[in-house]
């Protein structure tokens, strides 16, 4: 009794950060939420259906803005107006130090993965990597990129709510699904990635 109180599950408006992007997505905050939702809808109509260019919809809008931010301020001169609400547009330093070291181990990560390919021969890696490749453009061609990041706001709008009033049971159904996975996986292990030579490299060193 004491253990299974000591236990617990992290929430799903934990997870997601707990901060006001949560709410949206678990529509705590429903002007946030439907707001997202109308526009994502709206601009996958836009360049979708309606077959606009989102290069030139993002010129012309960003060069409107521009306009009416330069007659402002001219206009807030002239009149004794206040200014345009524009937060100070600089960049801090730490900002970009987290996005460098972000962008590094990523790019690091990548490095590797190509090392273990073109130096090291790894041909279980070249798999893996071939059909991750594979995937993405098989899910490229069923649909644009644009239609794929309108499904991401779709998902991310409606699986952390659902998974959110349904905890209890999709936990159970998932880890029926990962132990049915697990098994899969150890199955093609023994049989075909184990039989997959690691590394050529180091065979040709041993060799030396």
């Amino acid at each position: 009794m004491g253990d299974s109180h000591t236990i617990r599950r992290i929430s799903v408006h934990q997870a997601l950060g707990g901060g006001s992007l949560a709410d949206v997505l678990l529509w705590r905050k429903w002007g946030g939420s439907v707001l997202l939702l109308v526009s994502s809808t709206f601009l996958w109509f836009l360049f979708v259906r309606a077959g606009h260019n989102p290069l030139s919809f993002v010129s012309s809008v960003l060069l409107l803005l521009v306009i009416v931010l330069f007659f402002w301020a001219k206009s807030a001169n002239l009149l004794n107006r206040p200014l345009p609400p524009i937060p100070d547009l600089e960049v801090s330093e730490k900002s970009i130090e987290q996005a460098a070291d972000v962008i590094r181990v990523w790019v690091n990560h990548a490095l590797s993965i190509a090392h273990e390919i073109a130096v090291c021969g790894n041909l279980r890696v070249l798999v893996q990597v071939a059909a991750l490749l594979w995937l993405i453009s098989f899910v490229g061609s069923l649909c644009s990129f644009v239609t794929f990041v309108y499904l991401g706001f779709l998902l991310a709008l409606s699986v952390p709510v659902l998974y959110e009033k349904y905890q209890n049971q999709i936990d159970d159904k998932l880890c029926v699904a990962c132990r049915v996975v697990e098994n899969g996986y150890r199955k093609l292990d023994q049989v075909v990635l184990r039989k997959i030579p690691v590394s050529l490299y180091k065979k040709k060193k041993k060799s030396q």
